[in-house]
């Protein structure tokens, strides 16, 4: 399991249920995304892991990635 931890105010209110490491969504499993939409951060390069990662995230480098697929429905991205 991929474990990145935020919290609920800011998966909804700042990332916008987007992954800024992987595109994804967020759930407690998450679900990773069909295509590599950053970074080669997919299972392929990354295969899932117990261990945690600590990534900050930049809001403003995020609110430009996120913009275009927060509004695709997690399955589909």
């Amino acid at each position: 399991m991929h474990l990145l931890r935020f919290c609920a105010d800011c998966v909804a209110d700042t990332l916008h249920n987007v992954c800024p490491n992987c595109g994804g969504g967020f759930s407690p499993r998450p679900i990773r995304p069909a295509r590599n939409w950053k970074g080669d951060n997919d299972t392929t390069h990354f295969p899932p892991s117990p261990k945690g990662k600590h990534r900050p995230v930049d809001v403003t480098t995020h609110e430009i990635f996120a913009g275009p697929i927060r509004g695709m429905p997690v399955a589909r991205r």
